[in-house]
């Protein structure tokens, strides 16, 4: 009994491991994408007088999906 419980286990360790690594590698131009898009905006909200607060919540949120359809058409 305690063999099966191990065994049941270990190959639901070894799903989840797949699982986050597969959703990290999916995730990485997004991630970047949002990364890219926040110092951008920042960037421009502080040199049009903007705000360099607001201007990086909108980078962000447009880096971001972004770099989703860049991994979604090149992937």
């Amino acid at each position: 009994m305690i063999r099966k419980t191990a065994t049941k286990t270990r190959i639901y360790s070894a799903v989840v491991g797949l699982s986050l690594v597969s959703l990290l590698a999916t995730a990485c131009g997004t991630l970047g994408g949002a990364a890219v898009g926040a110092g951008a905006g920042a960037a421009v909200g502080a040199g049009t007088g903007y705000g360099a607060g607001k201007g990086a919540l909108i980078g962000t949120g447009v880096g971001a999906a972004a770099g989703a359809i860049y991994d979604i058409t090149k992937h």
